[in-house]
């Protein structure tokens, strides 16, 4: 019997499958039927910093209303629906979601800046989160910030999440850093859990036609899986997160190969929205036979097998492969 059991942020899971945050899992019955399908987690859909902030504005618009009118308008308050908002509607989707699947459900904390936003971990836990996936999604534009002061913001981030926190905190970043090798050591250092390789900075483009500028969300194509397979392949064994894999899964090689390069678990989105649900399940068969055939028990044996470290040509990962590449190219 094959194994597919492994470990992510200190939780075991089932198989190394996990839906990530996207619009299919912002629904309870999408998430039972990804449970039926195999998920062993899944992660839901973001809550965002701006929404956070944006509630926080109208609460206090609405506890201020009327406040000048007369003294007795100082005790006022508006009717509870008023505060029917959205951060208070993702908590209580993640209570009905715990309450109704029996697999980890992963809320995500998508935000850039330090602030109060940050406490919004807390009230995740409380609903019943089995962890929280922190998204930093940013792309820094001043002229005068410097790359230190921007590492420094995310690990700031870090350190104030897991500071209200019990439960494990991954933590999603872009590549984009002058040596993202020494960004993830430091996070590590800062208390992330795990690492989510990596989050896609999503590009606008510009219809000539209506002379405005509109966002532009391609799904992602198996080219996508090549930056987080050579990281994950780099930082196994190097630090103690959990790394995870995000971006270009689609077929069940593609996971075997994260899981050859170390992942812990492999996340899908742009598969389960261009062939469904579903698809889970062939995946999950598709892995198990690929196991089969090559005679892997279990993805503890696979995990890590082509990690640079265990590579038979570490040098593969780094300066030596993009010189043979040209070279066989002919160029």
């Amino acid at each position: 019997m094959i194994d597919l059991s492994t470990t992510y942020l200190g939780i075991g899971l089932r198989t190394p499958l996990i839906p990530s945050a996207s619009p299919l899992t912002e629904d309870l019955g999408n998430i039972r039927k990804m449970e039926d399908a195999g998920a062993a987690a899944v992660v839901l859909h973001s809550l965002f910093e701006e929404q956070i902030r944006q509630d926080r504005d109208e609460l206090l618009t609405h506890l201020s209303r009327g406040t000048e009118s007369n003294a007795e308008a100082l005790t006022y308050f508006p009717e509870p629906p008023a505060f029917h908002v959205g951060p208070e509607h993702y908590l209580e989707n993640i209570r009905k979601i715990t309450d109704a699947v029996d697999i980890p459900i992963i809320a995500s904390l998508n935000g850039s800046t330090m602030g109060n936003w940050t406490s919004y971990a807390r009230l995740m836990e409380e609903a019943g989160a089995s962890a929280i996936e922190l998204n930093i999604y940013w792309i820094p534009t001043s002229l005068h910030l410097t790359g230190t002061e921007v590492e420094k913001i995310y690990l700031d981030i870090v350190e104030a999440v897991k500071s209200k926190v019990t439960i494990p905190v991954a933590v999603k970043v872009s590549p984009f850093f002058t040596n993202f090798a020494n960004m993830a050591a430091r996070l590590d250092t800062a208390g992330a859990d795990g690492l989510v390789l990596f989050n896609r900075f999503f590009q606008p483009d510009i219809d000539v036609e209506t002379l405005e500028v509109r966002p532009n969300i391609l799904l992602s194509t198996p080219m996508a899986m090549r930056v987080p397979l050579r990281w994950i392949a780099l930082l196994h064994g190097r630090i103690t997160a959990s790394l995870a894999a995000t971006g270009g899964i689609h077929r069940p090689t593609d996971v075997v190969k994260m899981l050859m390069a170390g992942a812990d678990a492999t996340m899908l989105c742009s598969a389960l929205l261009r062939h469904g649900i579903p698809y889970l399940s062939v995946l999950e068969r598709g892995v198990r036979d690929w196991m089969d055939q090559h005679e892997y028990q279990s993805v503890s044996q696979l995990k890590g097998s082509l990690s640079q470290t265990n590579c038979p040509d570490p040098s593969a990962f780094e300066r030596a492969q993009y010189m043979r590449a040209i070279a066989s190219s002919g160029y």
